[in-house]
């Protein structure tokens, strides 16, 4: 999936460059082929800005898909739900609702040959690697910290303990890069 990664990457950095040649020329357009992007050199990757909502209170209109989102609601928003090891329990982020606004969110690959305390040379193998934003803009975003015994609250046996509830305006500032790992055999 690495070397798939790289090569849209590359076709579509190399279309983009084209298409700025040549669009003040009005040259007829012309398919490239591998043997011509094999000289085409620059940096790879994706760069995102946009705006998430969900169940914003008071909103224009309230999305339904997650649960309807009165005042007096016990359930609304999104449920992101993780199972820590198999056959574990689950942890969760439940009742998702708010505004979150982003620009600057990168995604590239990058190789991992060196470095991480001697790790690096053993693993030799490609990452993702998500490049934080440098700001992050919450607006009324609202949610729960909880541990679960099932993914969804419609499963047999749901039980859910909620640890703690955030609310968040304004702000956030980001820095660095986080790094996704693949796990199993290369």
């Amino acid at each position: 999936m690495t070397r798939f990664l790289r090569t849209v990457i590359g076709h579509a950095m190399a279309l983009s460059a084209g298409l700025v040649l040549v669009s003040g020329v009005h040259a007829e357009m012309s398919r490239l082929e591998d043997g011509d992007l094999a000289s085409v050199s620059g940096q790879g990757g994706i760069y995102l800005s946009g705006d998430v909502s969900i169940n914003e209170l008071g909103g224009p209109v309230q999305n339904s898909y997650f649960g309807s989102c009165s005042d007096t609601a016990k359930k609304c928003g999104a449920r992101l739900a993780y199972q820590l090891k198999e056959n574990g329990g689950w942890m969760v982020l439940d009742d998702i609702r708010g505004k979150f606004s982003f620009e600057g969110l990168t995604l590239k690959v990058r190789d991992i040959d060196s470095g991480f305390g001697g790790d690096g040379e053993l693993f030799n193998r490609d990452v993702l690697e998500i490049g934080l934003p440098n700001i992050v803009r919450f607006d009324s975003v609202e949610f729960k910290v909880a541990t679960s015994s099932t993914a969804r609250p419609t499963d047999p046996g749901f039980q859910q303990t909620d640890i703690f509830s955030i609310q968040m305006q304004g702000d956030v500032m980001l820095e660095g890069n986080l790094l996704v790992f693949p796990t199993g055999s290369p």
